[in-house]
């Protein structure tokens, strides 16, 4: 798969609220160091996301890929909106031919 064909799946999920869906194109390497429970996944649909933005794209070390994203978040409780920064960082499998997000999921919760 092309590196954009994957980055666009990928923001597509996020956007559309798929988190298990966006989850599969997470390295497995890093799912099976950080497995995601039950509970990240409820905390996951107790959030829209209202913006998703790419704001820079750049070269990283080693043939990686680093892209800066910007992310508006609605909470679906109290409908109150808040925006984050992510930066994704994306590896290229020959094995697979498959592109790789290294970093897991954006955590909206940073600092609760």
């Amino acid at each position: 798969m092309k590196f954009d064909e994957s980055v666009y799946a990928y923001s597509a999920a996020i956007r559309w609220g798929d988190f298990e869906g966006a989850w599969t194109m997470v390295d497995p390497e890093y799912r099976k160091e950080h497995p995601i429970t039950d509970l990240q996944l409820e905390r996951y649909k107790q959030i829209q996301v209202s913006a998703y933005r790419d704001i820079a794209t750049k070269n990283g070390p080693n043939g990686t890929v680093l892209r800066e994203i910007f992310i508006g978040v609605i909470n679906k409780h109290d409908m109150s909106e808040r925006s984050t920064r992510y930066t994704e960082r994306w590896r290229y499998d020959e094995a697979t031919k498959t592109w790789w997000l290294t970093v897991g999921l954006p955590d909206f919760w940073q600092g609760e």
